[in-house]
Formats: C-alpha cells, sequence, structure tokens
C-alpha cells in the first residue's frame, strides 16, 4: 500500500476532505438543531459523523483499493430542516437515526429489499428531494433582507467564486461568514475563552425513543433521500470510473456505522457522490489502481476535523441563525436545481412529480408526518393509477 502513495493522492484527499466538510456542514448543524439537538448534542453529532465517515471511508478503500469516498447524508440534513422538531425531541429523533441505519443494513444484506429502492421511479425521489431544499434555498435571500451589510458579502462571494471554481464557491461563502461574524457581529468578552473550552471533542449519548411519528416522518424519508441520492448515485460514480465492486457489502458497512454513530446525534452515513467523484478522477492519480489513497486521505481529514468540530459549533453559535442558515442554503443551490431537473424532466412522470413536489415544498404535515412522506405517497399513487386509465 506505501508503495502506492502519491504526492497527487494526497493533495486531493486533503482537498476532497476539506470541501466535504466545508460544503455542508452548516446544513447538518442546522438539520440537528431542527429535530431539537442542544449545542451539546449537535457537536457531539458532528464529531461522531465525521469520525464515522472518515473511518468508513480507510476501511472500505484499503480493503477494496478503490477510492471509496463516504459522506454524511446531506439531503438527509435539509429534511430533517424541514421535519422540525418531533414530539419525543432529539430522544425521538434518535431512534428515526437508527430506524434509518437500521433500513440501509436491510438493503445490504437483502437484496430483494435494496432493489426495491432502485425502483422508485427516479423522477419521485428528485421532486421529494427538490421539495425538501426548496425552502432552504430562500435562506439566502432571507438573510439579506435580515441585514444587507451581513448577508449580501456571503452571497456576492458565493456568486463571483462559483463563476470561476463551482467546487469553490460554497467554502469561499464560509469564508465570507466567518469574516462576517469577525468583523460584523459584537461577540461576547469571553469569546477565545468558549473557544478554548470547546477544544476537546465532547460525546454526548442519547438513549433514543421509538416513535411511529417519528419513524415514518423521518426515518423513512431519511433513509429513501440517502439511499436515492447518496447510495445508489455513489456506486454509479465508481462503475462510471471503471470501479466494479458489490454494492450490498458497502451499504452494509455505512449502515453498520450509522447504527453506531446514531446515538451519539449522527443521522446517517453514506457513499458519497461528488466528492467521490473527486477521488476517483485522473486527478487523483494516473493510475486508477492507485487513486483508492485519496479517499483514505480524506477519510484521515474528516477525523481530524472531527475531533475539533466542538470548535465549529462554539463559533457558528455566536453568529445570527439565519446567516448559518445562508450558508446552507447557498451550498443547496446546485442540488436543487438538479433535483428540479431530475423531477420534471419526464414527460410521463411529471404530473405524479410535481404533485410530490408541492406537497413536501408546503411544510404540511399531518397525524405528526411531515409532508414529505405524504407527498411520495401521492405520488406513488398518482403513478399507480395512471397505468389503469387510458392516455390520450
Amino acid at each position: 500500500m506505501l508503495r502506492d502513495f502519491s504526492p497527487q493522492a494526497l493533495i486531493m484527499g486533503l482537498i476532497t476532505g476539506f470541501v466535504g466538510f466545508s460544503s455542508s456542514f452548516a446544513i447538518v448543524l442546522q438539520g440537528l438543531f431542527a429535530v431539537g439537538a442542544s449545542p451539546e448534542q449537535a457537536a457531539s453529532g458532528l464529531t461522531a459523523m465525521c469520525i464515522a465517515m472518515g473511518v468508513c471511508a480507510i476501511i472500505l478503500s484499503a480493503q477494496r483499493k478503490m477510492p471509496i469516498s463516504v459522506a454524511w447524508s446531506t439531503p438527509g440534513a435539509a429534511l430533517m430542516v424541514n421535519s422540525g422538531t418531533l414530539s419525543g425531541g432529539f430522544a425521538a429523533a434518535t431512534g428515526a437515526f437508527l430506524v434509518c441505519a437500521a433500513l440501509i443494513i436491510l438493503s445490504g444484506i437483502w437484496r430483494p429489499f435494496g432493489r426495491a429502492v432502485e425502483r422508485l421511479p427516479v423522477s419521485l425521489a428528485n421532486a421529494m428531494l427538490a421539495g425538501i431544499l426548496m425552502p432552504l434555498c430562500f435562506a439566502p435571500i432571507k438573510a439579506i433582507g435580515f441585514d444587507p451589510m451581513l448577508g449580501l458579502p456571503i452571497a456576492l462571494a458565493w456568486l463571483v467564486v462559483g463563476f470561476f471554481n463551482k467546487l469553490a464557491a460554497v467554502p469561499a461563502a464560509l469564508l465570507a461568514f466567518v469574516l462576517v461574524i469577525i468583523f460584523g457581529v459584537e461577540l461576547p468578552a469571553d469569546t477565545m475563552d468558549q473557544l478554548a473550552n470547546s477544544l476537546l471533542p465532547n460525546m454526548v449519548f442519547t438513549v433514543p425513543i421509538f416513535d411511529i411519528a417519528a419513524v415514518i416522518s423521518l426515518a423513512l424519508p431519511l433513509y429513501i433521500v440517502t439511499m436515492a441520492s447518496q447510495n445508489i448515485p455513489g456506486m454509479a460514480v465508481l462503475k462510471a470510473n471503471n470501479y466494479e465492486t458489490k454494492a450490498g457489502p458497502l451499504f452494509t458497512l455505512t449502515g453498520v456505522f450509522s447504527l453506531v454513530a446514531a446515538p451519539f446525534g449522527s443521522h446517517a452515513v453514506n457513499l458519497a457522490a461528488i466528492t467521490a467523484a473527486m477521488c476517483a478522477s485522473p486527478d487523483a492519480h494516473p493510475d486508477k489502481d492507485k487513486r483508492y489513497w485519496a479517499a483514505i486521505v480524506a477519510g484521515i481529514v474528516y477525523i481530524i476535523i472531527g475531533i475539533f468540530a466542538g470548535v465549529a459549533i462554539t463559533f457558528i453559535s455566536l453568529a445570527p441563525a439565519v446567516l448559518v442558515e445562508a450558508v446552507a442554503g447557498l451550498a443547496l443551490v446546485g442540488a436543487f436545481a438538479a433535483a428540479g431537473y431530475g423531477a420534471l424532466n419526464s414527460e410521463k412522470d411529471r404530473h405524479a412529480a410535481a404533485v410530490t413536489f408541492l406537497i413536501t415544498a408546503s411544510g404540511v404535515s399531518f397525524f405528526g408526518i411531515s409532508g414529505a412522506f405524504w407527498g411520495l405517497l401521492a405520488g406513488i399513487a398518482i403513478l399507480s393509477a395512471s397505468k389503469f386509465i387510458p392516455q390520450k
């Protein structure tokens, strides 16, 4: 393995780790806070996720000699923002995380179950995801309305840098966010003491509560978006770069790490798609059999970042929530555009996809179950009914 190590893989791994974390950690934090996590529980969740996905990536990549990149479920975090606080609090959310992890493991172990998820119409999965993401994408506009002097620099950094390098757009917005907080927000006198006290990780174990409403409104949609938007595309990226491996064992191991990390606040660990493409590209190494080191290095970066996640939480807690939401919303614009296109691109499924999107985006809930579930259910019902109705 050491003979396969290269400077190219080292550099790409470092970039992948930084981009993978900085481009979406604000979304993850917003999601954890939305389902009732305290700052301590959110910091614990971020640490647990980073360590879990780092170790998982190292094991899978080293074992198979393939650049198998692992990430947290960004669409799942966006879903949590829309779900809101559950009746059982964060304990009920933790129970939903465990159910989601068990379903991912089941997808890997029992192939028919995984195939059932794969047969879910792509248009409906994209419609549900677009509906989940749309309210979050309004956040940058709301931040500018809240305070143009604070919100506008973040949006402009994302826009201007994105013209030249799309991958650097969100890190640029994050840097602008940091500068805005340092120079534009009045920080408490004991800020440095707070940051120093949060240097060491503090893992918080949450005893789960298994609530049927939380399972239906959070666990099932979380499982579906994680599989449809992360695990399956992650496998597609590997195949597109000529890496052939069975999906089942990969899903199973990510599910196991999700299960172990869930009581500490982690919502889901899964195969990566965008960062997987970075590690599997020729930029990581001309020889495809030596690119796996990029994913290993990225895994190490995630672990190191995870250990110091408490500092990020402490710093972000000093900022107005609307600015944090703005960074998260900017990070999701590309995903929203892709999901919207995927939802409405098929004329045959367009009507069902539109209904799924509208119900999900409305944010309404019935019987304590979020709109994401009802939107998907309505879309499936419309598609099923259309098979029995003659089309003109």
